[in-house]
Parts: structure tokens; sequence; C-alpha cells
């Protein structure tokens, strides 16, 4: 299918949790795959420009890619960040940038423990969901005739195949509606300095806490439901997060 031009919007993807039903961590039994979508001038514009800023404050080079379970654990260049006090203005600077950039998310929460009776791998399943609810964004925004690129992480030769097959067959109509879907997919090498990669790893693993420990608390979670896209009442649950089954 021929497009008019590229669209407004760009995806980037991250995932929390493996998508593994062999061998379940009891201890996070979820898989998360979230789409980030920006609007391209913006990013360009914003994100990129605060990100290398903030990285330039508290590293002196732009060159950290952040990954959330890294500065969890305070591991590689985030072993600087093992103070109190310096973990804390850190984290709570992130999360303002998280929260004064504009981009919106969709996410899917797949309980691992629940799709035993299933035969299709959670990544496929919230790979579909997310598909669809983000061809409804674009809808919405009149670029369902422009191609829009979803750009996701290399994982492994094998796991990319697999990925990049299921995506086509989704895009050819293995999909709700079953129609052609507007987009193309980017892999990107796993130590990309991509903003909207970042973003998209960070906003992942509180999705999935949200669901898994509903009564935790989670400030980034409070943060980052604010940009789930919703119906015109509000309501994200089955629009900006699906919790399946």
């Amino acid at each position: 299918m021929e497009y008019n031009q590229y669209s407004d919007f760009i995806i980037y993807v991250d995932e929390s949790g493996d998508h593994s039903l062999k061998s379940i961590d009891k201890g996070y039994p979820l898989f998360v795959l979230a789409f980030c979508i920006f609007d391209k001038k913006s990013y360009s514009i914003n994100a990129v420009k605060k990100l290398k800023e903030f990285k330039f404050k508290h590293f002196g080079h732009d060159m950290v890619v952040l990954h959330e379970n890294e500065i969890r654990r305070d591991k590689g260049f985030f072993r600087t960040l093992k103070s109190k006090e310096k973990k804390e203005n850190f984290l709570n600077e992130l999360t303002t940038i998280i929260e004064k950039e504009n981009f919106t998310i969709i996410a899917t929460v797949i309980k691992k423990l629940d799709l035993y009776c299933h035969n299709y791998s959670p990544y496929d399943i919230a790979l579909k969901y997310c598909m669809e609810r983000s061809y409804k964004f674009l809808k919405e925004k009149n670029q369902e005739n422009k191609l829009t690129h979803i750009v996701v992480e290399q994982r492994g030769r094998k796991e990319d195949e697999e990925l990049e097959l299921e995506f086509r067959r989704i895009c050819d109509g293995n999909n709700y509606p079953n129609i052609q879907l507007p987009f193309e997919i980017i892999m990107a090498n796993k130590m990309s300095n991509s903003a909207g990669l970042q973003l998209a790893d960070l906003v992942a693993r509180p999705i999935g806490l949200s669901i898994f420990k509903p009564n935790q608390e989670n400030r980034a979670y409070e943060i980052i439901k604010k940009k789930f896209h919703t119906k015109t009442n509000g309501e994200f649950n089955g629009v900006g997060l699906k919790v399946f089954p």
C-alpha cells in the first residue's frame, strides 16, 4: 500500500518482564509492552534536548543510556547515585522530565500466570493490542493514511526475525478490524542513545507494578497514568491500557 507521506508521529517501544511462559518469575509474573507516541516536532525540540541537558548535568557527557533496571540497581554509570540524596535528586529531575514531556502511552500488560490456556506468545498478544490501539490514535489525528515508524530494540537474531514476521502479519490484516495498518518497524541497536527508547524503557515497569502491586506506592505511575490515551470521558482502561486476560 502506498502512503501519502510520513506521519507527524513516531512510536518508541519497550518492554518490562520477559515473555516466556516456560519459566515464570513469581516475583513479577507479567509481560508489559509500552508504546510511547511522540509528535516528531515536539520530540526533536523538547525530549532530545532535555535528556541531553540532564545527562550533561549528572554525568558530564551524554553517552549514558538510561535503563530503568540499571538505575534501580545502581549499576554501570548509575553507581555514582548510591548516596540517598543524589539518587533522590536524580529521580526527581527525571520524573519531572517525563511529566512535562508531551507524549501518549498505549500499553498492554499480560498476566502470564493466567495465560496457560493460550497458544500465543505474550509478546505477540501485546504487540497486536498496542498496534490496533495506536492505529485508532492515528485515525483520531487524521494520520491513518500516512506511514508511521515503530522503533523497537533489537533482542537477538531469532527473536527479531520472529517479531518482524508477527509485525508484518498484524500490518497485513491479522488485526481488528482486519485492515492494512500504516506501520513500518525499525530495529534499533540495544545501545542506541535514543531519547524515545529511553523514555519508553522508564515507563514500562511502573505500569506493570501498578497491576501486580496496586496497593504499593508507585510515584512514577502517578505521573505516567496521565499520559495514557483516553476516551473523550478521560477513561484509559481498554484504550491506553489493556490488561490481558
